[in-house]
């Protein structure tokens, strides 16, 4: 086997080595330690590995909690301490290089908690049949579609293993022929209540799931088209956040680690003042707007996602706040709404921005823009951009996603 030694760790959760000069990514590595590898891809500039043997393990490194955990959350092996100091210098590395940012004298604050694990408020699982003839629950292998069975993830919260047990045995039960399903998607709540959908590949016979306390809902869908073949209970949750009740569904997007959360979100409601009309792109159900927006005299929620908007509407009347609007409108295609006399609050997809918004906000100049991001490469690119007429005021990082590579950013933007 190959012998090579780690430089660092990079964007996207892999170690940096380089072999005569060519680099090679690895998983399962960590920096400063000897390995060897197995190569998985081997291109002319790149190749990428796994590590096999580690020759002299580094003081950083624990023991993962799970066997399968290069697919799951790759970072299981490196101390929490460590985590959250790589995460701080693949920022700083990130937004230079994507972004032209100097920090090195200046690195960004992260904010995190102690909850390393059962932290995922959603978790999806796929389904294996193992030899023993009864269908288990599954992941995905990293970068393939080959199917790892598991019994539980150890980063979602409990109660969402137990939930998917429970379904997982009405479905052995019922004989359900494994070709029919394709995953099992679950939310829960605060409070441990679960919603759940199987997302199945063709139409499968009845099969009944007795709801109780924990699983107020359950449904069964296409998963082609996401339409529904049976449903059953309550079909969405509600969550408080700082103070405010937000009703959400399966397929409308909310934050997964809502304690983090609300720490991204009392910074950003230092940022908007009192009154300052708002417009918030990407809303989803209302989760950041709403609770920062009591007494305001307008806000505009707008999001492509209509059934996170029509909750976004159930919120607004819950919350009272009559001054709140709500839109079904893709963010690119709603963009006379964006002028200088409003705060714009952006929580784009891991794609970023789209580049009719960020002509939009360069023509029309508003006088703060508060751009949450969930990757840090896209949103870096963005604030490039943007810098033409904003300067940064504030920049923070969040580990909304403990045991992986995946790091939360906040930027507030004010033009310059």
């Amino acid at each position: 086997m190959p012998q090579i030694h780690i430089e660092k760790l990079i964007f996207g959760g892999q170690a940096l080595a380089r072999v005569d000069g060519k680099a090679v990514f690895v998983w399962g590595a960590l920096p400063g330690e000897d390995v060897e590898i197995e190569y998985t891809t081997e291109k002319k500039n790149f190749a990428e590995a796994v590590a096999t043997k580690i020759l002299n393990p580094s003081p950083d490194r624990v023991a993962p909690r799970e066997p399968n955990f290069l697919s799951s959350s790759p970072w299981q092996i490196l101390s929490w301490e460590a985590e959250n100091k790589w995460k701080k210098q693949i920022a700083v590395e990130t937004y230079g290089r994507n972004g032209g940012l100097i920090l090195q004298d200046n690195a960004p604050e992260i904010a995190f908690d102690d909850n390393q694990y059962e932290y995922r408020h959603k978790i999806e699982f796929y389904f294996d049949m193992p030899p023993n003839g009864e269908i288990s629950l599954a992941i995905l292998e990293r970068e393939s579609t080959k199917k790892i069975p598991i019994t539980a993830s150890v980063l979602a919260k409990p109660i969402l293993n137990k939930c998917a047990q429970y379904i997982l045995a009405q479905i052995n039960k019922n004989k359900i022929d494994i070709s029919s399903l394709n995953k099992l998607v679950l939310k829960t709540n605060q409070t441990n209540q679960v919603i759940a959908g199987l997302f199945v590949n063709k139409k499968i016979d009845e099969m009944p799931v007795p709801l109780n306390p924990e699983l107020i809902g359950f449904g069964i869908y296409n998963s082609q088209n996401s339409k529904a073949l049976f449903e059953d209970g309550q079909l969405f949750l509600e969550d408080v956040i700082l103070g405010s009740t937000l009703k959400h569904g399966l397929f409308s997007f909310f934050q997964i680690n809502p304690p983090m959360f609300e720490q991204a979100l009392k910074d950003i409601a230092v940022f908007t003042g009192p009154k300052t009309p708002l417009i918030d792109y990407y809303a989803g159900v209302g989760a950041i707007s709403l609770p920062i927006s009591r007494n305001r005299e307008s806000v505009e929620l707008i999001d492509n996602n209509c059934e996170a908007i029509e909750f976004a509407k159930q919120n607004i009347i819950l919350n009272k706040t009559p001054s709140c609007t709500a839109t079904c409108s893709s963010s690119e295609e709603i963009l006379e709404k964006i002028n200088k006399n409003k705060i714009i609050i952006l929580d784009p997809p891991r794609a970023g921005l789209d580049d009719k918004i960020i002509n939009r906000l360069l023509i029309k100049k508003p006088t703060r823009i508060i751009y949450l991001s969930c990757d840090l490469s896209t949103q870096a690119r963005d604030i490039n951009y943007l810098g033409q007429a904003y300067k940064i005021s504030f920049l923070k990082l969040y580990n909304f996603f403990p045991r992986t590579p995946h790091i939360e950013g906040l930027c507030v933007l004010d033009t310059a």
